[in-house]
């Protein structure tokens, strides 16, 4: 199947080598960038492998994404490879702008929780696109994080300011309906995502966790879409809720595609109701 191409709505034909080999994987099936770094969703990690190259080449892709929420601001951005759609190597930097909840907590106002993660990704079986129509591409990946507020950590009751995620995925494009489906299933520790540490003196144990990805292609380049993600619950001083968004993605040229979304990250850090709006452009080669 290495010999075809899709356009439009999923029609098939015959593609050259050449192309497939320089950046040759159906728009947008390669997904997006997460806030973690790693190829999937917004919020959600897919199995895909980053970057616009098929088996005969290296792919790379960037992103930058805004968060923004009642109390707090959201950014990240980073860089992934993609090796022969098959490995995967990422990294990115979160910022937690605390503005007004930093003064409330003793940090001082607009004070920052920062976060770097990095990630390897090694798709083991499957194809999103090609191969049995219910068969889907399966990676297993690991996201190591390293908070850089110690001290903030240590104070809400985090047993370490850094920890390391595993998790499997699989992710399928249908290709008949337009629908692609994602679940990932992810072992973690991390308190908001690690940028308040790891664990706590009483949950230390990495939990699994689960992240859902929906999403229906209106167009060749236009998808909208819901995700679902869960996480634990470890520091009695401040509570974490599920997060959920619903987003739509928009490929502006082959290599660059923008994603707004609705989402609901629910409490962080005392302050409840944390819904906004997200944005995010990402460059893929």
């Amino acid at each position: 199947m290495a010999g075809l191409t899709c356009l439009a709505v999923f029609t098939c034909g015959p593609a050259h080598a050449q192309d497939l080999r320089n950046g040759g994987k159906l728009l947008l099936t390669n997904g997006v960038s997460t806030i973690e770094g790693s190829g999937g969703g917004g919020l959600a990690t897919w199995s895909t492998i980053a970057g616009n190259a098929t088996q005969e080449g290296i792919g790379a892709s960037a992103h930058g994404t805004i968060i923004e929420l009642p109390d707090y601001n959201w950014t990240s951005y980073g860089v992934s490879l993609g090796f022969f759609d098959r490995v995967e190597l990422s990294y990115a930097r979160q910022n937690l702008d605390t503005i007004d909840v930093g003064t409330a907590l003793g940090l001082g106002r607009g004070y920052t929780l920062n976060q770097d993660v990095f990630g390897a990704k090694l798709r083991v079986a499957g194809d999103v696109v090609y191969g049995d129509a219910l068969m889907p591409q399966i990676a297993v990946g690991v996201q190591h994080k390293r908070s850089s507020d110690d001290a903030v950590v240590a104070a809400v009751g985090g047993a370490s300011p850094q920890g390391t995620d595993f998790y499997i995925s699989a992710t399928k494009l249908f290709l008949s309906h337009s629908v692609l489906a994602n679940a990932t299933v992810r072992f973690t520790k991390a308190n908001q995502g690690g940028l308040l540490g790891f664990g706590s003196a009483t949950q230390n144990n990495h939990k699994p966790q689960f992240e859902g990805s929906l999403a229906y292609q209106v167009s060749r380049r236009f998808v909208i879409g819901g995700e679902y993600r869960t996480k634990p619950d470890n520091l009695a001083i401040a509570r974490e809720d599920d997060w959920l968004d619903l987003f739509a993605a928009y490929a502006l040229t082959r290599n660059v595609t923008v994603t707004a979304a609705y989402v609901d990250l629910g409490s962080i850090a005392t302050a409840d109701n944390q819904r906004g709006g997200f944005l995010s452009l990402q460059a893929a080669f």
